[in-house]
């Protein structure tokens, strides 16, 4: 899958630097062509030597070497690659790229290239928990930075928390996901339709019923299949955000709304319905303003139940989407009553998130979730709403390329 792929490795400081060794032994096993930058604080856990040795070719380390300029310079170092790879990035590393700082071989590259950026975290816990962290992770990501992790678990430092560097494996499964696809992407060629943000149900013309919901979580998942290559389509509710880069956005207010523009954009490979759609509307809202009575009575409504389009679209037959992701956004019994909706609205994935008082994901930019499907149930530890929507990206580019044809793993036919 890598074959002749070229790949410019930058290797930060730090203990994980070790495992860069072996992930130059795993991409060259794959078939790339590596090329590598090993930072002054890289080289004081693997020798220059070492590096140069695995890759087979020079290890490039000076940015005012005259050799190495003349030869290669940083502009064709950073240029003459089809992905850089930054593993480990450590926290100076990730500051230096978030802010245009190039004081190095490795930040000058990085700040000289044209092509896509993957990197790999890996610090302390409290520095990946730090606000600065935070700011420069938020800045990369709205770069188009991909992040691949970081982890959980026990730090060198004997810490335990966010901020191991990612497996050898799953670094090298993001960047073969990456290279797939007919066009170099692993969703090129696949239409996703997503629908994000609150709806409005109108109760007259100056008051409606909605959400706390911002839509932040689900422009991120649009922009992130979009970068692997999926022709995306954004039904969204009121929101103010911006339309992420290379999705067409479709904006809607209410519930039936939105179901209508969801079903005039199929066919679609993929229906990820992460909007929190109002469970009611108003019957009969009010051509005029309600106004109040002298006897002090508040007005009565009736509520009618709203279309369920996650239901909907996992019922259609033969127009089903091939892989039908609902989210789940629940203040108690989490995962009973995620696997419970899962099997009612017959999707094939459920995401499941808490947005209880005092979770802050609701309006906020972290979310911690709960992936179940028919494999069982994946916790994902609290991060950004981008690097959830850039996991569950890559996870969803996997689920295709085991399944070229996109049926889900067990047909739910039987369920609707």
């Amino acid at each position: 899958m890598l074959h002749g792929k070229r790949i410019l490795l930058i290797i930060g400081g730090g203990i994980a630097a070790y495992k860069s060794l072996e992930l130059i032994r795993r991409l060259q096993d794959e078939g790339a062509r590596l090329r590598c930058i090993l930072t002054s604080a890289g080289a004081q856990f693997v020798t220059p030597l070492a590096v140069s040795s695995l890759s087979q070719d020079k290890c490039y380390m000076d940015l005012f070497s005259l050799t190495d300029e003349a030869e290669m310079g940083h502009i064709r170092l950073s240029r003459e690659a089809d992905l850089v790879l930054v593993a480990p990035a450590t926290a100076d590393l990730m500051a230096k790229m978030a802010h245009g700082l190039a004081n190095d071989l490795a930040s000058t590259a990085l700040l000289a290239t044209d092509k896509p950026v993957m990197i790999a975290p890996a610090m302390n816990v409290e520095m990946w928990a730090h606000p600065a962290t935070r700011r420069n992770r938020a800045m990369l990501e709205a770069d188009g930075v991909s992040f691949v992790g970081p982890a959980s678990g026990l730090m060198a430092c004997g810490e335990i928390g966010a901020g191991r560097l990612s497996e050898v494996q799953e670094i090298l499964a993001a960047v073969k996901s990456f290279f797939s696809g007919p066009k170099g992407l692993p969703l090129s060629g696949l239409h996703a339709l997503v629908t994000a943000g609150p709806t409005q149900e109108q109760i007259d013309p100056v008051r409606y019923i909605a959400n706390r919901s911002s839509g932040k979580q689900g422009f991120a998942i649009a922009g992130a299949l979009a970068a692997l290559g999926a022709r995306v389509t954004l039904v969204s509710g009121p929101v103010g955000l911006e339309t992420p880069k290379g999705v067409e956005r479709i904006d809607v207010v209410s519930a039936d709304e939105m179901l209508a523009a969801s079903l005039a954009a199929l066919p679609a490979d993929m229906a990820l319905c992460v909007a929190a759609v109002a469970d009611w509307k108003v019957v009969g809202a009010g051509v005029q303003k309600i106004k109040k009575t002298d006897d002090g009575k508040a007005p009565v409504l009736q509520f009618a139940e709203n279309p369920d389009i996650l239901a909907t679209l996992s019922g259609l037959g033969a127009d089903r989407p091939k892989l039908m992701v609902g989210f789940a956004a629940e203040t108690e019994k989490l995962l009973a009553h995620a696997e419970a909706k899962r099997q009612r609205k017959g999707c094939d994935w459920i995401v499941a998130n808490d947005v209880s008082y005092g979770s802050g994901v609701m309006g906020g930019d972290e979310n911690a979730i709960t992936l179940i499907s028919d494999a069982g149930t994946e916790r994902w530890e609290q991060t950004s709403k981008h690097a959830i929507a850039q996991r569950l990206a890559l996870r969803i580019a996997d689920h295709f390329q085991k399944s070229p044809s996109g049926e889900a793993a067990e047909s739910r036919a039987e369920i609707h």
